[in-house]
C-alpha cells in the first residue's frame, strides 16, 4: 500500500489545524474510493519525533502513529505551519528536516502548508526552486532563505515533486489539489464539495495586505519608500526621487530592489493599489474617484496594475468588499 505521511514538528505554537485538516481530508478520500468500489489507495499516518506534542499551552496534543524513524519509506510528505518564531522552529527540528531531506532524495514528494515551508526551505531543497508561503511571512521568508525563489501571488507551487501553498486555512486547496494528484479528479471533486472549499483556487492576491519591506536597514531606501508611501496622489518619477538622494537611477534601482524586493515602480504601484483597497471596502466612493486619490488619471491603467496586484477589476473588488454595497443589495 501506498503512504502518505503528515509530519508533527516540535514545539509549542504550531498550527495545529493544518495537521487535523489534512488528516481529515485524505481519510475522507479514502472513504470515498472504498465507497465506489475502488481499493483503498493510500495509509495516512502522522508521524513526529516526539510520542506526544502539544499545543496551545497544553490545551490539545497529538499523538503521532508512529515515529519518523520507523518509516524507511513513503510517497508524500505534509508539512504543517510553524510558529512565527521561525529561528527555534527550525532549530527544534533538525531531525525532522534531515529525515524530509532523505526521503525526498528516495523518491518521496514534499509539501509544505503556509509557513512549514521554512522547515522545507531550511533542507535546501526550495533551492532556486519556486516557492510560496503566507504573504505576511514573505519578507522574513526572503531574508532567511535568499535562494529560494518566492512567489506569494501563488496559492499553489508545484515543481520537482515539491508543493507549497500560500497561507492559514488555503491549505484547504492544497490538499484538494493533492488528492486530485494522487487520486483523481473526481474524488478531488467530492471532497471538494463535502468540505465546501472552492477547488481550482490558484492565487491569494486578493487578501494579501502589502506594508512593504521594512527590516533591511538602508536607510536612504527606507526614506524613499516613506516618500512614496506619503505622496500617493503624486506621479512618483523615480528619476527625480534617486536625484533627491544624490545617487544615479541605476545604483538607487539596484539598492531598493536589495532592500524590498520590488523596483520602486513596483513598489509604489503596490503601495498605490493598496490604499485603493482600503478606500474600496470602507467608502462609497466611485472607481474613478479612487483611482485620482491615489494618483492615477489613466483608467485602463489603473484597472491593468489594480488586477495585476489582486487578481480583480478595480469594480469586482468594491463589490466583494464594500459592506455598504452589501447592505444596498439587502
Amino acid at each position: 500500500m501506498k503512504h502518505i505521511t503528515i509530519v508533527v514538528p516540535e514545539g509549542e505554537g504550531n498550527n495545529l489545524s493544518s495537521i487535523v485538516g489534512a488528516y481529515k481530508l485524505f481519510m475522507r478520500a479514502n472513504a470515498y474510493c472504498k465507497s465506489t468500489g475502488k481499493d483503498e489507495l493510500y495509509k495516512i499516518e502522522v508521524a513526529g519525533v516526539s510520542q506526544q506534542v502539544d499545543y496551545y499551552e497544553g490545551l490539545f496534543a497529538v499523538k503521532p502513529h508512529v515515529n519518523i524513524s520507523a518509516i524507511s519509506k513513503t510517497n508524500l510528505i505534509i508539512i504543517p505551519s510553524l510558529n512565527h518564531n521561525y529561528e527555534q522552529a527550525l532549530s527544534q527540528n533538525s531531525a525532522l528536516t534531515d529525515w524530509i531531506e532523505k526521503q525526498y532524495k528516495n523518491g518521496a514528494e514534499v509539501a509544505s502548508i503556509c509557513t512549514g515551508a521554512f522547515l522545507l526551505a531550511s533542507s535546501g531543497l526550495l533551492n532556486h526552486k519556486s516557492c510560496s508561503t503566507h504573504w505576511a511571512a514573505a519578507d522574513h521568508f526572503r531574508k532567511m532563505f535568499p535562494q529560494v525563489n518566492l512567489q506569494t501571488d501563488r496559492l499553489i507551487t508545484d515543481e520537482n515533486g515539491i508543493y507549497t501553498n500560500g497561507g492559514a486555512y488555503s491549505f484547504l486547496n492544497l490538499m484538494i489539489y493533492l488528492i486530485e494528484k494522487y487520486y483523481d479528479r473526481s474524488t478531488a471533486v467530492f471532497c471538494a464539495k463535502v468540505f465546501q472549499i472552492e477547488i481550482d483556487r490558484n492565487s491569494q492576491s486578493e487578501f494579501a495586505i502589502f506594508t512593504g519591506q521594512k527590516l533591511h536597514g538602508d536607510e536612504m531606501v527606507e526614506r524613499a519608500q516613506l516618500h512614496i508611501e506619503t505622496h500617493l496622489q503624486e506621479r512618483i518619477s523615480v528619476e527625480a526621487l534617486s536625484s533627491n538622494f544624490a545617487v544615479s537611477r541605476r545604483n538607487f534601482d539596484r539598492r531598493f530592489i536589495k532592500a524590498t524586493g520590488n523596483t520602486p515602480l513596483e513598489y509604489a504601484q503596490r503601495v498605490k493599489i493598496e490604499a485603493a483597497k482600503k478606500a474600496f471596502e470602507t467608502n462609497r466612493k466611485t472607481v474613478h474617484e479612487v483611482m485620482y486619490d491615489v494618483g492615477y488619471s489613466d483608467a485602463k491603467a489603473f484597472r491593468e496594475v489594480f488586477r495585476k496586484n489582486t487578481g480583480m477589476s478595480p469594480l469586482e473588488y468594491r463589490e466583494k468588499y464594500n459592506r455598504s454595497k452589501l447592505i444596498d443589495r439587502v
